[in-house]
């Protein structure tokens, strides 16, 4: 068992979006992401094997892909099995990925 305080989880960086793996075994990999306001993670893909869902915790932001969707705190993207995706932050954005299986591209 592994308990994580979120609140504590918020590093930022002035040059690229902060990213922190929380997490990582086999099955699963957690990864705080922290942008400051106008920070991008590019349009990418994970391995052919992994789903994913992206919680944001704070902010307000862009996820990008096929389609732009504009989302804020508490909002729950599921991407299905190598579906393209990034994001825009708009404001200070926290985002938390949830991968499984785990993948070693974070």
């Amino acid at each position: 068992m592994k308990l994580i305080n979120l609140l504590k989880e918020t590093e930022f960086s002035k040059d690229m979006a902060h990213r922190q793996v929380l997490y990582d075994s086999r099955n699963l990999t957690l990864v705080a992401f922290n942008f400051e306001a106008g920070q991008e993670l590019p349009v990418h893909c994970l391995s052919a094997d992994s789903e994913l869902a992206l919680l944001v915790l704070e902010g307000d932001g862009e996820f990008q892909g096929e389609n732009a969707v504009p989302v804020q705190a508490g909002n729950l993207m599921i991407l299905p099995v190598c579906v393209p995706h990034g994001l825009k932050a708009h404001s200070r954005v926290r985002v938390l990925a949830f991968i499984s299986p785990s993948v070693t591209e974070y």
